[in-house]
């Protein structure tokens, strides 16, 4: 015979002992706890610990106030509690009632007597942030530090972001997705996104790879970092990275407590010679286009790493950051394209799309594939999946093509722009690797430092990179100056701020 319970129609649910209402009394907003609040002045408490939570920024201005049926319900009080302690906030000025879109917070108690206010913490002048060797929180810095004009290398037009064709491959993602796909997926990435990116790798790179081949990650520099980890676990102290070559990479290698010893680069790339004098079995490239000169590997170097690669079972890791991004020559083939089983290939949308999307990917080959695999799991167990569909949908429908060939031609004439404008005000600098990328490099044959440049730079609103700081040995001064970022008109002001500043210097 069934139990009476197990009759849900016929069943009323009986009304809570009144013991019991102790044990729901206080709500998760705030960790509000009603029984501390002293007996007939529940409003008043409730008003004081709202007034103190908006004193403490943990109800920011321009947040909104829960519902008051809302956190009457969880507080188990009357609804006239908590519309008499908003009622308080608003008379204080704290709170505004905006009707349907309810109680806001519109301004902060002044502190207590004796409290001193919390100051935000002002920026270091532009000289502190030269006047020594970069530290690893560097770019964080040098991107919170106030300019009128910024050409940092490295970010592309983020106002050019297609919002309108990204937002209908969401919706359309989002109406397709069953119930299951919003679960935890296989770290290595949506088979779909795998599989366009295998498409866009064949079409615009030359690579062949199977979706089985490819991970995802959050961006290169993800890969550096995982990639690090296994072959540190595999007995690998160091990898050689070009010189001058991305800071950024060095901080990512050594991060993994790998040496970074460097590989002079010159107008064919970088010295495979003195490559095969290194102990290094790994080496860390950017061959299509060189960070930061912007030359091309030469087919004749090419042909000496794959030497080196197959003769010393060599590891190349190969950073195809902006390969894309070409204006003045042809393609330049994918050094995974011919040697596979020696390259780790690593590509990402940071300068197709925004690097904000944290979306990369890796091709590694099959004798690290599945430790880089395992090490990407419990980094994080795969990226996001909903970005990762909506970008296998962005560019399965054609919607990227359209993307890089309208910032193709946007580039080229911020291109066209820069240089120009350093022909104009800066006549004895040198240009590099003006024909490919999102920026370009400039040296001049006087010797000055570089660094004091960038800091008078700074200090007049206009940020750029010294070179110097992208090399491990003594060079020429420099600068890395991004365009992509900056109409024209900001890249000649920015420009002849440099020359009004270099003729200070000279």
């Amino acid at each position: 015979m069934r139990s009476p319970c197990c009759h849900y129609g016929s069943v009323r649910r009986s009304n809570p002992h009144p013991s019991d209402q102790s044990i729901v009394s206080g709500s998760d907003f705030l960790q509000l706890n009603i029984d501390a609040a002293p007996v007939g002045r529940r409003s008043d408490w409730l008003a004081q610990q709202l007034r103190l939570a908006i004193s403490e920024h943990r109800l920011p201005v321009g947040s909104r106030l829960p519902a008051t049926r809302v956190l009457a319900g969880e507080l188990r009080v009357s609804r006239g509690v908590v519309t008499e302690a908003y009622q308080r906030l608003i008379e204080d000025g704290h709170a505004a009632g905006r009707g349907r879109n309810g109680t806001i917070v519109v301004a902060a108690p002044a502190m207590p007597p004796g409290v001193p206010p919390t100051a935000p913490s002002a920026p270091p002048p532009p000289r502190a942030l030269f006047a020594t060797e970069p530290g690893a929180d560097i770019f964080d810095v040098m991107r919170a530090a106030p300019a009128r004009i910024d050409l940092s290398p490295g970010v592309p037009d983020l106002a050019a972001f297609p919002r309108s064709t990204w937002l209908r491959a969401e919706r359309s993602v989002l109406a397709s997705l069953s119930a299951s796909d919003l679960g935890y997926a296989d770290p290595r990435g949506t088979p779909a996104l795998r599989h366009a990116i295998a498409n866009w790798l064949a079409r615009y790179r030359g690579i062949r790879a199977d979706p089985d081949e490819i991970l995802i990650v959050a961006g290169t520099a993800q890969t550096l970092s995982l990639l690090g980890q296994v072959l540190h676990d595999d007995g690998i102290p160091a990898v050689a990275v070009e010189d001058p070559g991305s800071l950024g990479a060095r901080q990512h290698l050594r991060n993994q407590c790998l040496d970074t010893p460097a590989v002079p680069v010159d107008s064919q790339g970088a010295r495979v010679d003195v490559l095969h004098h290194m102990a290094a079995s790994a080496v860390l490239l950017t061959p299509a286009h060189q960070f930061p000169t912007g030359v091309v590997l030469s087919g004749a170097r090419r042909r000496e790493l794959m030497q080196w690669a197959t003769e010393n079972d060599g590891l190349i890791i190969e950073d195809d950051y902006d390969a894309e991004h070409r204006y003045d020559r042809p393609p330049v083939p994918a050094l995974r394209s011919v040697l596979p089983d020696h390259v780790c290939y690593a590509g990402s949308v940071s300068k197709l799309l925004a690097p904000a999307l944290r979306i990369g990917w890796v091709l590694a080959p099959p004798k690290y594939r599945d430790a880089l695999v395992a090490a990407k799991r419990f980094a994080d167990l795969g990226n996001a999946v909903l970005p990762q569909q909506v970008l296998a949908r962005f560019m399965e429908s054609g919607e990227m093509e359209r993307q890089l060939r309208h910032l193709r031609a946007r580039h080229r004439r911020r291109r066209d722009a820069m240089v120009d404008a350093i022909t104009a005000h800066l006549p004895s600098a040198v240009v590099h690797g003006a024909a490919a990328g999102l920026h370009l490099t400039i040296t001049f044959d006087t010797e000055f430092a570089d660094t004091d440049l960038a800091a008078a730079a700074l200090a007049r609103g206009v940020k750029v990179q010294p070179l110097s700081w992208h090399s491990q040995r003594p060079s020429r001064p420099g600068l890395v100056l991004g365009y992509a970022a900056n109409v024209p008109a900001d890249i000649s002001e920015g420009v002849a701020t440099l020359g009004s500043v270099l003729r200070r210097l000279s």
